[in-house]
């Protein structure tokens, strides 16, 4: 290629050749010099008025440490000095190690002052320059670089013979690393054209987009990308030559290139149990996975032995489940992880967690029996206020707790004068646990004669249906949550003493907390 400067002057300290249209000729012997490689010009095409240099593919041997250059061809006469005679030191060096030489006259300048009229005489005109290696004391020619340019008008020239053929080419394609590989990684494209003289670049296509072009140096060019995505991909090369006059373009053969997805990350999956190793049945028994690395995505399926307990989508790397339906005895749990894409990530399954599930101790209530005898001879006792209802089981729809029981006997005395008769009722309060309550709405009764005196006519109250579970924050009046009849002997059939009870049904919310609830149901007789 073309340097910057087209001629070189008298600065570098080279004698001046033509003097005021003169042309002083120093003899060299250029037909004995042996050839000491190429000689390059720096750029393809040029004017007359054109200042251009040449670089010699290698250096002088140290036996001429002095350079000459010579232009010959058309109307010059032989040896028409284009740089004088100089030291090889005061020359740049070029990138095969050799020289660059700037020429001291544009080709009109030196055609001038060698009284040269026309530079293309013949159309295409062919010109030689001569680079040759001399010693320091004469002008022997002991090593010669030369090259050829062709004027093809009377101002322009081109270092490409314009009457040779056009070169053919040839371009293949190599991939590193080879087919198959995976995706992310950086995949180097090699294009190798021949000639390896051939200049221009190489486009490298994926079908038909384009990757990238890369010039092409010493017969190669190369293209690294990481942008091959996942699938089959079909790779070409393809050669534009720098000057298609003298070689021609050419393409590889498509090179089919697999890319396959990147290895599954693995996951680890750990499982922690609450309460410690055993809680007592109908308690909750709350199981956490924690899947590792937690950007892991998917589900976990919670396992008691070989039946799942429920499955429960990942978050941030965890998944909970609560459940206090498990069965007395030993249980085995696991967390078996599921990922939501398992080309992503691996599923991975916790070790087993053993667990006991320890029988029920069963719940406790008590009844407070409280009456108000009036002043005179009606009388309410209750010689045992206590009443323990047994543990509320799922009924069979699995909608409820529900148990039942009776009352303690109640008494019922009156001997006032009159005979007035009188009316037994009963309300009860909630069902206490500490903060946890059972609403009273959900307790019923049904009315229960055990026996009365001779005289006496006892009518018993309707019977009264518990609520089917109410919340504790309910408002109504269902069950005995207000005042219900048990039992009511008539005017003028109320003297003596009566025996009475109650059968009492209870029916609690599946969600009620275990414990042991308390309720206060207050008997009245008026």
């Amino acid at each position: 290629m073309f340097a910057h400067r087209l001629f070189r002057t008298a600065a570098v300290g080279l004698a001046t050749l033509v003097a005021a249209g003169t042309v002083s000729v120093l003899t060299s012997t250029a037909a004995s010099a042996a050839s000491g490689g190429t000689l390059t010009v720096s750029q393809p095409t040029g004017t007359d008025t054109t200042a251009f240099s040449v670089s010699t593919s290698a250096p002088c041997p140290a036996a001429d440490p002095d350079l000459l250059a010579v232009f010959s061809g058309g109307n010059f006469p032989a040896n028409a000095y284009v740089v004088n005679k100089g030291p090889v030191s005061a020359y740049g060096a070029s990138p095969t190690g050799g020289y660059v030489i700037p020429l001291s006259f544009s080709l009109r300048t030196l055609a001038q002052n060698y009284q040269v009229s026309a530079l293309d005489p013949t159309n295409p005109t062919q010109y030689t320059i001569d680079v040759q290696c001399v010693p320091l004391f004469g002008t022997t020619d002991d090593l010669d670089f030369s090259t050829d340019i062709w004027f093809t008008s009377e101002t322009t020239w081109t270092a490409t013979n314009p009457n040779a053929a056009v070169t053919p080419t040839t371009t293949t394609l190599t991939a590193s690393p080879t087919s198959p590989t995976t995706v992310g990684g950086t995949v180097t494209l090699t294009a190798t054209v021949g000639p390896a003289a051939a200049a221009g670049s190489v486009s490298f296509s994926d079908g038909t987009s384009v990757l990238g072009t890369s010039a092409v140096t010493n017969g190669t060019a190369i293209l690294s990308t990481s942008a091959l995505g996942i699938g089959t991909h079909s790779l070409t090369a393809a050669f534009t030559p720098t000057n298609p006059a003298t070689y021609g373009s050419s393409a590889s053969a498509a090179l089919s290139y697999v890319v396959n997805p990147a290895a599954a990350t693995q996951t680890t999956t750990a499982l922690a149990v609450s309460p410690g190793s055993s809680a007592e049945q109908f308690s909750q028994v709350t199981l956490t996975a924690t899947v590792s690395p937690s950007t892991a995505t998917g589900s976990v399926q919670f396992l008691d032995g070989s039946t799942s307990l429920g499955t429960v989508p990942l978050s941030n790397g965890s998944a909970t489940l609560s459940i206090s339906t498990l069965a007395v005895g030993t249980h085995s749990f696991t967390a078996d992880y599921t990922p939501a894409d398992p080309t992503v990530y691996v599923a991975s399954v916790s070790a087993a967690v053993p667990f006991q599930i320890t029988p029920f101790t069963g719940s406790s209530a008590t009844e407070t029996i409280t009456t108000t005898v009036a002043p005179g001879s009606l009388v309410i006792s209750v010689p045992n206020n206590q009443v323990a209802l047994p543990t509320p089981l799922l009924n069979s729809d699995g909608s409820l707790f529900t148990t039942t029981g009776a009352l303690q006997t109640i008494t019922v005395t009156d001997n006032r004068a009159g005979n007035p008769g009188w009316t037994l009722s009963g309300v009860a309060t909630s069902f206490t646990n500490g903060t946890a309550q059972i609403n009273a709405e959900n307790l019923g009764w049904t009315p229960k004669l055990v026996d009365e005196s001779t005289g006496q006519t006892i009518t018993l109250g309707a019977t009264v249906a518990p609520a089917a579970g109410v919340a504790a924050s309910d408002t109504g009046t269902a069950g005995l949550a207000k005042s219900q009849t048990l039992a009511t002997a008539a005017p003028g059939a109320g003297l003596g003493t009566a025996h009475l009870g109650a059968a009492l049904a209870l029916n609690a919310p599946t969600t009620t907390t275990p414990g042991t609830y308390t309720s206060t149901l207050t008997l009245t007789a008026i």
